[in-house]
């Protein structure tokens, strides 16, 4: 599980095909001083394995499947991404939960300076855009942010501010770049009636009536899951926009 706080920027060094995958040396060495063989990260929202580690940089690895449905076969030598570890037991959950599970890839359709910050429109698929809730949360190349009122016709619009712009890449979206998404999996959840979407932390929380909710017609509603906690804030700050 992820949060959508990026606590990383890397720096993409090599791409090597291997077999029927793709390795990704990636060059950052914060947060290859905290990740070890086997780790997930979640690299521009993607959830990788980490396959080496080494003093400044990592390795991680993706299959065919994972570049179809994701930016990450366009990726290049050089690009910078957005890392963060998965969650350890203990640490605080800011952001929303996110599960580095892609729904889609959007394009950035329009890029407009407000105040000292950024609206950034994007055109996502009707089958993302029904996750989409004025005020919710939305993960955005693995960064947690807020969508806008809508409505949503073709895509939603979010408000980055100066924080999130320093502490991730976004000041460099341009008009007709692709970047992925995430919709968030509690809203998915409550419109689906799947309950296995949840996380356990989520599920198995709070009053011990899951079966009821999960029932048809019974029980799972956004009123009982912000009783449960979700998309609580702790005030830490970070780069939700």
């Amino acid at each position: 599980m992820f949060t959508g706080l990026v606590r990383d920027i890397g720096t993409l060094a090599a791409i090597t095909p291997a077999g029927g995958t793709l390795r990704l040396d990636i060059t950052a060495p914060a947060t290859a001083q905290r990740v070890a063989v086997g780790d997930s990260v979640a690299v521009d929202g993607i959830c990788l394995t980490v396959t080496r580690t080494g003093a400044r940089s990592f390795s991680v690895e993706a299959v065919g499947e994972t570049r179809r449905l994701t930016t990450l076969g366009a990726w290049r030598r050089g690009r910078r991404l957005h890392l963060e570890p998965a969650l350890r037991v203990g640490d605080p959950l800011d952001g929303h939960l996110m599960q580095g599970h892609v729904d889609g890839v959007g394009e950035v359709t329009a890029v407009r300076r407000s105040g000292g910050g950024l609206a950034v429109t994007i055109g996502a698929a009707a089958e993302q855009r029904r996750f989409l809730t004025p005020k919710g949360s939305v993960g955005v190349d693995g960064v947690s942010l807020t969508v806008d009122e809508g409505p949503f016709t073709t895509g939603f619009t979010v408000n980055l501010i100066p924080h999130t712009l320093a502490a991730t890449h976004f000041d460099r979206l341009r008009p007709g770049d692709r970047v992925n998404l995430e919709m968030d999996v509690l809203v998915k959840a409550v419109r689906t009636g799947d309950m296995g979407l949840l996380p356990h932390l989520v599920r198995d929380g709070g009053a011990r009536n899951d079966d009821q909710a999960a029932a048809p017609g019974g029980g799972l509603t956004m009123e009982r899951l912000m009783a449960r906690g979700a998309w609580r804030r702790s005030g830490r700050g970070g780069p939700k926009g």
